[in-house]
Parts: C-alpha cells; sequence; structure tokens
C-alpha cells in the first residue's frame, strides 16, 4: 500500500482545502493510505473521506492583506505556536512513514510558513528510504513584485522537490508564465487538468435569475453592494435577483446588505451548498475570479461578469478573468472600475452572450493528479 502525506493551508478561502480534498479521495479510491494535514481554520465537513486527518494548531491570515498571521483567537502567531506546529507536522510525517509527500503550493508560496515545512523536509531528507516530494499548485501563481523570490523558491524546489504537478492545462497557462525559473526544465512538471469536485448534472430550469457572489472582504462587500445598485439599470431588472454573502463577511455587514437589498424580486442570504445548481438557473452569474467559482461557473454554462480580487498586487484572479475573457466566456469589470453602473453594463453584456458552451477544461484533475503521484511512487519504489 502507498503511503501519501498531503499538507495544505488555508489563509482566507477554503478552494485550497477543497482541491486537495478531491485529490486525497481519488488517492484514498485506488487503495493508497493518505495522511491529511490541514493548518488552516477548522473545516470538519470538508475533509476528505478515508483520510487520516491531521489538524495542526490553526493560523489564518490576519486580513486581506496578508499582513500577518493569527491563531484561532485573532492573536498574532507567537514562537511558541510555531515550534508546536513544526512539532505537530513532523511527528505526523513521522508516524505515517509516508512514500510521497505532497505540499500544497509551498515553496512557491506560503512563505510564512517556511518554519515547519523546513523541519519537516530536513525529517523527509533523513529517512531512508526518502520520500518523494510532489508540490502541488493551481493553474497560476501570484506573480511576484520581486523576481529575486522566485529564483529563491525554485533553488529551493532544485534541492528537494522530485515533480510539480498543475492543475491546469498548458494551453491555457503554462508554470514558468507565473513561475520563469520553472523555464530550466530541471524538475518534472506535470499538468492534471482542473480539479473540480464530483458533480451530477443539475436539473434543467429557466434562466431566470442574476447571481452574486463573494466570500468576503472588503472587495467582495463592495461587489455586493455595487451588483444590488446595478439591478434598477439593468436589462435585466425583471429577473430574480439573488446574492449569494460568503463567510469572510461579518455578520454587521450581512444585516446591511440585507437592509439595501430589501425589496420584491431580490434575494440576500448567505452562501448555499448548492450554488452550483444555483447557477444552473442564471442568467448571468457576478463573481471574483478564483479556481473553484470559475470552473463552478463554467460548468453550469452561465455567461459570468467577472471581477477578480487584485487587492495587495494579486496577480492570479486577473490573469485568469482576462484569459477567459479571451476565449469570450466572460466579461472582464476590474474592481478599480467597480461602479453601480459600470456593472449593470457588464451584466447587460454577459446576458447578450447567451447560455455558453460546455466548459473548455478537463475538469477530472482529481483523477489524474492522483495517479501521476501512485506512478511516480511506483517508479521509485521499482528501483528501491
Amino acid at each position: 500500500m502507498t503511503r501519501i502525506l498531503i499538507w495544505v493551508q488555508h489563509l482566507l478561502g477554503s478552494g485550497h482545502v477543497e482541491r486537495m480534498r478531491w485529490i486525497a479521495e481519488a488517492l484514498t479510491a485506488r487503495g493508497a493510505a493518505v495522511t491529511f494535514v490541514s493548518g488552516g481554520m477548522p473545516l470538519p465537513a470538508r475533509m476528505p473521506r478515508g483520510a487520516d486527518i491531521v489538524q495542526l494548531p490553526p493560523l489564518r491570515a490576519a486580513d486581506a492583506s496578508f499582513s500577518g498571521l493569527v491563531d484561532a483567537a485573532g492573536a498574532p502567531a507567537d514562537d511558541a505556536l510555531r515550534k508546536r506546529r513544526a512539532h505537530e507536522l513532523a511527528t505526523a510525517c513521522e508516524r505515517a512513514q509516508p512514500d510521497v509527500v505532497v505540499l500544497e503550493t509551498w515553496p512557491f508560496g506560503r512563505r510564512a510558513l517556511r518554519f515547519e515545512l523546513e523541519l519537516l523536509l530536513a525529517r523527509v531528507g533523513q529517512a531512508s528510504p526518502r520520500p518523494l516530494v510532489v508540490v502541488s499548485v493551481r493553474d497560476l501563481l501570484q506573480v511576484r513584485a520581486h523576481p529575486a523570490r522566485d529564483v529563491e523558491a525554485w533553488a529551493i524546489a532544485r534541492r528537494c522537490v522530485d515533480a510539480i504537478i498543475v492543475h491546469g492545462e498548458a494551453a491555457f497557462a503554462r508554470l514558468e508564465e507565473t513561475l520563469p525559473p520553472a523555464a530550466d526544465g530541471a524538475i518534472p512538471i506535470f499538468y492534471t487538468g482542473y480539479v473540480h469536485a464530483p458533480r451530477r448534472e443539475p436539473p434543467p430550469r429557466a434562466r431566470d435569475e442574476v447571481i452574486a457572489s463573494a466570500s468576503g472582504g472588503d472587495v467582495g462587500d463592495a461587489l455586493l453592494r455595487a451588483f444590488l445598485a446595478a439591478r434598477a439599470s439593468s436589462a435585466l431588472r425583471a429577473l430574480r435577483w439573488r446574492v449569494l454573502v460568503g463567510p469572510g463577511i461579518p455578520e454587521a455587514r450581512f444585516g446591511e446588505l440585507r437592509a439595501a437589498g430589501a425589496g420584491e424580486g431580490t434575494i440576500v442570504e448567505r452562501h448555499r451548498d448548492d450554488f452550483p445548481d444555483l447557477l444552473a438557473g442564471a442568467r448571468v452569474a457576478v463573481t471574483q475570479a478564483g479556481y473553484n467559482t470559475v470552473l463552478d461557473v463554467l460548468a453550469a454554462r452561465t455567461p459570468a461578469v467577472l471581477v477578480p480580487f487584485e487587492g495587495e498586487g494579486e496577480t492570479e484572479q486577473r490573469m485568469r478573468a482576462q484569459r477567459l475573457a479571451a476565449l469570450g466566456r466572460a466579461v472582464v469589470l476590474p474592481e478599480r472600475e467597480l461602479t453601480a453602473a459600470a456593472l449593470a453594463g457588464a451584466i447587460d453584456r454577459a446576458a447578450a452572450l447567451g447560455e455558453m458552451p460546455p466548459s473548455p477544461f478537463a475538469t477530472d484533475g482529481a483523477e489524474r493528479a492522483a495517479q501521476r503521484i501512485l506512478a511516480l511512487a511506483e517508479g521509485v519504489g521499482a528501483h528501491r
């Protein structure tokens, strides 16, 4: 039986956990023994079935600018907490005795967590036989303002990493576009296609809604407020307008949004688990451009207005949104141009696109990632 340890850290949203969850379940379905180490706020309902779950003392981003790490109570992370996490992660690895260690994003992100990952990799390097180290990344990485950071991260990877699996398609985005040092070919890179939750086909529905969703933060709040104000100016104002408020928006702001949306034909509610089904009944979806949400929109074949998160120099969502717009799959409205009038116009332009054709991307990335990880493990095992 192949033993796999997966380390994942979510700092704001839960997209990283979702992606790694489906990969973990695909591995256990193939008979692997998976230890799933999560370092973010506990999300029991989103942990993979069939895996051994290890919850580290949780850390999260202090705010949307990633200005620092805080614990579950909101207190700044101190040395004692860092040492405890590093020890518990190393202990989990020693107990699991993995053949493969899968690291979500690091060393190409999660730099603030290096205190525990450097210790983990030191222990991995001392093991005999040494486990393979595989890094899992999404389709697009954050483009760094200081290229020296990329050089530093690639140097770490060349010392410690055996393979990189990219959860996207090379025709849409190649790793070296957002991580230039990867062009040297020193580490094998494999593209798995996109990782999307297994979905049943939603029942046919009349497309009689306009839906907006945002997970949290000031930008998400501003998007939802602009959406509510845009209705009066949109050609689709006679349809039902639905606002889905993510958990990152506090209760007080949720109440303000409900008050702003009070009136016939508008629904303001917390985010729902049946979001993919709701999308299937939408004429237009308005959202940011995160990995998981975009996949949901594409699967629903719903034209979208994408308002990518660009705060604090973020580039990932903007790049994804622009590339989808170039494929005729979305209308992009930069957040700096976000007003009720501009959003109403973008919604009307998206509606004119009509129902989209099926997603252009393979979405069985969890299955293909599991196959690749197990093939790498088998290849090394044959030579030990």
